[in-house]
């Protein structure tokens, strides 16, 4: 073996070799070109020993087992590397086709995480074990950063489990499992509790299965599960798969789940290494995308900078947050006090009467009695979960709170009174937090005393399913208060993003001007329906006027009464506002509210939605206007966008990654984007691109598309 080889070779009395993957260069194994010439040099060498061995096992030298494909490299691809690309995956695949068919059993030890490209070395095996420890995790994400499994995961997953199996199981949604589970679904065969224990159980496997070192698939007259278009029974209920996976994506340009799709369906009707082939094609086809780079770009590398700090403050010591107090018990507070206990930490939830109180800890009794029923979690735990959940209508039981979270409605003064009940009460470092969405945290820091321990922190609802926090940074906001909230955000397994203070801080401004602008469209005489099939075609996970009905009319109708009295008291004079005559009339002179007021742009019947309201159409002369669907999908991302970069020119946001992830993750901006950034870096012409689309939009439509000086730099 050259010294150049990242696998390492060890071969026992019985004949056994144990290959250990290795890479010197790197904190976890990946395909990158050492990876494919050192299993290219290892199965040659396999192939040329194998009358003196009788198995093998492959193992992994890091805390992972194998990170999957590189994607440094995929990132930079572009549709002229796409022959390169192409025979890059065939060769990969070519060695792990000729590893399954060695003619011996070969045995894959998963010691951590076997995401993607870990996984499809792990397929091309006879046989897996999996160790029963933290940080396990199996699956084929792909999907989720616009790509397919392009190491042989498709083509194989098709053939254990069926094409229904894998495509709904595996393949589509990405899934990613811990040890039972993939042992539950056939991902894995046996588990052991230990990893010490994974090279003597894969050798006991191999001494009792000499013989199984062979692919069921390459057993002549194998049958694929279910079976596939050639068989009637099948054929019938095809059809409904793409109808069914149409219906998820709305229209939207996510090219990856079509794209599996297709390479399942294809790859089904032809032997395996035609289906490979078939495989790779797709794969090319997507690396060499738009789509990929701009979801690689967000939910790997801008994930990974947020996820390692990168908008902590450096060279504070961590310090952990033993009791939090939470202010306000409705739905906000009672979602805050859940995700605390949840991660283990004491909360107090407080509000004016016990029996509110009472009632916002309910809020965590209704979520683990529905676990529960499901077997998601046991009683015991169950238990004590809910046993670090005190309500109260007491100040005093705030005694001991290192963290106040205020989460009382919308007002300054009232903020400031809840604060000022429990300063002196509670630990003299705590930090003060209020979860407003839109009030200046520099203002409310007036009100209490240590001004330097006031911090922003901003949930999004329902907080038991909303992953992100927006952290938001007073003037006078210590760098240890930040560090602090950070950290605390990541203990409670939220992902956390830092802007500095402004009104509406980063998310609740950029997603007012999506909001808005679709709203005026329904002033322009523009129809409703169509408004709302841009908002899906664009890729929102929301329809814009049902996504308005949720956030609630006249909750906007306020936040449009402070915005103008704020700029009335800075001098400054307000562009007009048809979304806001559109919102009058429907609160004033219709009474309809939104979705909680039972209606809104549509009507409801026992709260659920039924159709647009034909109200709006009457007095709008809705399809007065027709403009092309594209220039509505348009306007939503660019104006978005646009104002992003307006936070970025006046320092709201200081971080692409935290823009990003942000967007994606807090205001549904569109994934397939790479979130609100990355739309403007990766659009089509880049930058420049970008502006000039935007110019055009401004021509058409108004000035506040003219996109900002600083994309023209």
């Amino acid at each position: 073996m050259s010294e150049q080889n990242i696998i390492g070779w060890e071969q026992d009395a019985d004949g056994i070799v144990v290959l250990t993957i290795d890479d010197p260069n790197q904190g976890a194994n990946t395909m990158n070109d050492r990876y494919i010439s050192s299993m290219r040099e290892t199965v040659d060498r396999l192939h040329a020993e194998k009358d003196s061995i009788t198995g093998v096992v492959l193992t992994s030298g890091k805390k992972t087992f194998f990170a999957g494909g590189d994607l440094k490299n995929m990132i930079k691809a572009g549709p002229e590397d796409a022959e390169e690309i192409y025979n890059h995956s065939l060769t990969l695949k070519a060695d792990l086709r000729r590893l399954e068919t060695l003619g011996k059993p070969v045995v894959t030890c998963i010691n951590g995480a076997a995401l993607g490209g870990g996984l499809e070395i792990a397929l091309a095996t006879h046989h897996r074990i999996a160790a029963d420890v933290k940080g396990v995790k199996i699956g084929l994400p792909e999907v989720t950063l616009g790509l397919l499994p392009g190491g042989g995961g498709v083509v194989r997953t098709v053939r254990m489990f069926g094409l229904m199996t894998a495509l709904t199981q595996m393949l589509l949604q990405g899934q990613q499992r811990g040890p039972q589970q993939a042992k539950e679904v056939g991902l894995v065969d046996d588990i052991v509790s230990s990893v010490e224990e994974l090279v003597p159980a894969a050798k006991a496997w191999i001494k009792a299965n000499p013989d199984k070192g062979v692919q069921p698939w390459d057993v002549k007259g194998y049958k694929i599960p279910g079976g596939t278009p050639s068989t009637p029974a099948f054929a019938a209920n095809l059809p409904a798969i793409p109808a069914n996976l149409r219906k998820q994506l709305k229209g939207a340009p996510m090219p990856a789940p079509r794209a599996i799709l297709a390479a399942a369906v294809e790859g089904s009707q032809v032997d395996i290494d035609n289906a490979l082939k078939i495989e790779s094609r797709y794969f090319t086809s997507l690396v060499t995308g738009h789509v990929a780079k701009n979801m690689i770009q967000a939910f790997f590398f801008d994930l990974q900078a947020i996820n390692g700090g990168g908008s902590r403050p450096k060279d504070i010591p961590k310090r952990e947050i033993k009791k939090v107090g939470v202010l306000g018990a409705g739905m906000m507070g009672a979602g805050i006090a859940y995700v605390c206990a949840k991660a283990g930490i004491p909360v107090v939830l407080k509000d004016v009467t016990i029996e509110a109180a009472e009632k916002g800890k309910g809020y965590s009794e209704k979520i683990e009695a529905k676990a529960l029923s499901r077997g998601k979690t046991t009683e015991e735990k169950s238990k004590a979960l809910l046993s670090l959940i005190t309500p109260t209508a007491d100040p005093a039981d705030f005694a001991g709170v290192d963290f106040v979270v205020e989460a009382v409605f919308e007002s300054p003064d009232l903020k400031k009174k809840v604060f000022q009940e429990i300063e002196d009460i509670v630990e003299p470092d705590a930090l003060l937090g209020s979860n407003t969405s839109t009030l200046p945290i520099t203002d409310l820091a007036t009100g209490v005393k240590r001004s330097e321990d006031f911090i922003g922190i901003h949930f999004f609802s329902p907080v038991d399913k909303m992953p992100l926090v927006e952290i938001i940074r007073g003037e006078k906001t210590s760098d240890e208060s930040l560090a602090r909230v950070f950290d605390f955000v990541q203990a409670i397994r939220k992902t956390p993003i830092v802007v500095n203070d402004s009104r509406g801080f980063f998310t609740s401004r950029v997603i007012g001007t999506f909001v808005n602008e679709a709203i005026a469209m329904v002033a322009e005489g523009i129809e409703p329906a169509t408004i709302e099939q841009a908002g899906m075609q664009a890729g929102y996970p929301a329809a814009p006027l049902q996504l308005s009905d949720e956030l609630n009319l006249t909750l906007m109708q306020k936040i449009r009464a402070e915005t103008k009295a704020a700029a009335e008291a800075e001098g400054k004079e307000l562009a007009a506002d048809p979304a806001g005559d559109v919102i009058n009339y429907l609160v004033e002179g219709n009474d309809r509210k939104g979705r909680l007021g039972g209606a809104g742009f549509y009507d409801y019947e026992d709260g659920k939605r039924v159709a647009l309201w034909p109200g709006l159409r009457d007095h709008f002369k809705s399809g007065s206007a027709t403009p092309p669907l594209q220039d509505l999908i348009d306007r939503m991302l660019f104006i978005e966008a646009i104002e992003t970069q307006k936070c970025f020119d006046e320092g709201v946001i200081t971080s692409t990654a935290d823009a990003n992830i942000g967007s994606i993750m807090g205001i549904g901006y569109p994934a397939w984007t790479g979130g609100v950034s990355q739309f403007v870096t990766g659009y089509p012409g880049g930058k420049a691109g970008f502006v000039a689309r935007a110019e055009e939009l401004a021509a058409k439509y108004g000035e506040r598309f003219t996109p900002p000086a600083s994309l023209k730099d």
